[in-house]
């Protein structure tokens, strides 16, 4: 059985570095924070393709070190019952637009 488990803990953390995995966990996580959409596909590729901050232009990354550029999905955490998706925000512009 404990064999079994490191396996399974194996495959997944591969399947996470994959580009598919990224895409599922990037969802999941949406759906956890409360983002709601009609296709979240289609959210996704716009997510992954948009490169400039919808507010302030600046250029996106992925980068971890330097949040003020990371990309972010700006959502209405007030609307619940159907798509709340606003921008997609540098991680400046989105901390600044929390209301």
């Amino acid at each position: 059985l404990e064999k079994n488990k490191e396996k399974i803990k194996q495959y997944r953390k591969k399947y996470r570095q994959t580009e598919k995995g990224k895409k599922s966990r990037r969802i999941t996580d949406w759906k956890r924070m409360g983002v709601i959409f009609f296709d979240y596909d289609l959210l996704y590729e716009i997510y992954i393709n948009t490169t400039h901050c919808d507010n302030c232009n600046c250029q996106l990354t992925e980068d971890k070190t330097n949040t003020h550029t990371t990309r972010c999905l700006d959502h209405d955490h007030n609307i619940v019952d159907y798509d709340n998706v606003r921008n997609i925000l540098c991680h400046s512009c989105n901390a600044k637009r929390r209301y």
